[in-house]
């Protein structure tokens, strides 16, 4: 059920973008949501309100979700950049407190602040004049808080020294990049899939002698910081890759986030360590639920964050980034990664995300 301040409930369902489109990538924006009902007259007068909201739509400050349970109106359906169908079972209406307990659909619409958070819901005809009130005073997303936001991250600089950041990019461009896909929950196992969400290449440290030497880093200059801040500790790594964002390939990662499948569950933080960060424009970090600043720590300095938040690497505009990406997890991490290695379809120590 829905109630004012409480976190949206999140979902993953069918749109006709992704068979699996997650619902809580969509943070960063506002959002207007349309529970349709089966009558028709009822669903023309909700349609007929969102072409009155449809001026207002675009992807970075407003879109529109409409959700029905009827596959011949879903089919039917045109999407747009900032509008969004969803085909729902029934599932995503029941948590969001669209259908009555009699079985009435009153047609509901709820707006969901930058945060994912509720803020306000319209039940029926007689709402919507409220609702359309309320679209035309909304603030920009990055002022909806009231004050300013910084996304809770730990910044750390001097992790790794220039000259260990110099042999890293050797290392990539002796070794060259392999593209890089993303981790997808497919059929109950989760896979490696490469698209237009994620253009990145990565390079393997393979060498047991420099893993060392990177993990002794991170041990004595990152992990007693996260303890710190973050009262977690940290006692195993994943993944020693150099990753390589290239403007002339148009580098960058859309917002997600780290720990979304059975594959990548047992993963607490992810830590980006910059590896040049002056050869390049654009690549830095940006979490969309606490607005749109963006993060870049200097050169052999690091952003260490939950992998629960929604964050998103830029498109790298010239030049080239590189960075180093481990992620960190603990004991009771690794009994979840060993109890779901039977569902993951590439390497555990390879990771395609």
């Amino acid at each position: 059920m829905i109630e004012f301040g409480r976190g949206a409930p999140w979902f993953v369902a069918r749109s006709h973008k992704n068979p699996r489109y997650n619902f809580s990538s969509l943070g960063g924006r506002w959002l207007v949501m349309g529970f349709l009902p089966r009558d028709p007259a009822r669903r023309a007068q909700m349609m007929a309100v969102l072409d009155r909201i449809r001026p207002s739509l675009n992807a970075q400050s407003l879109a529109a979700l409409l959700v029905t349970g009827e596959a011949e109106v879903f089919a039917a359906a045109k999407e747009g950049e900032a509008l969004r169908w969803f085909l729902d079972d029934g599932v995503i209406a029941a948590g969001y407190g669209a259908v009555a307990a009699d079985g009435a659909e009153p047609g509901r619409w709820v707006l969901i602040d930058p945060s994912l958070r509720i803020l306000d819901w319209f039940d029926g005809p007689q709402a919507e004049a409220r609702l359309l009130d309320r679209l035309a005073l909304l603030p920009a997303p990055d002022a909806h808080a009231g004050t300013p936001l910084n996304a809770p991250v730990l910044i750390l600089p001097r992790v790794f020294e220039p000259e260990l950041c110099r042999r890293l990019i050797a290392l990539y461009d002796a070794a060259g990049g392999e593209i890089s896909g993303t981790m997808r929950e497919i059929g109950g196992r989760t896979v490696g899939v490469v698209d237009s969400f994620k253009r990145r290449r990565d390079a393997y440290v393979t060498d047991e002698d420099f893993r060392l030497e990177l993990r002794q880093r991170i041990e004595r200059r990152v992990l007693p910081q996260l303890n710190r801040a973050f009262q977690f500790e940290a006692t195993r790594l994943e993944r020693y890759i150099v990753a390589r964002y290239d403007a002339e390939e148009g580098g960058w990662f859309l917002p997600h986030r780290d720990n979304t499948t059975s594959g990548t569950a047992h993963r607490k933080f992810a830590c980006s360590i910059n590896l040049n960060a002056e050869d390049f424009e654009g690549g830095d970090l940006r979490f969309p639920e606490y607005g749109s600043r963006t993060y870049r720590p200097p050169t052999g300095g690091a952003v260490v964050f939950s992998c629960s938040l929604l964050h998103e690497a830029t498109a790298v505009t010239r030049g080239t980034r590189y960075a180093f990406l481990p992620f960190f997890y603990d004991e009771a991490g690794e009994a979840v990664r060993q109890a779901n290695l039977h569902k993951l379809d590439v390497g555990p120590d390879r990771p395609a995300t």
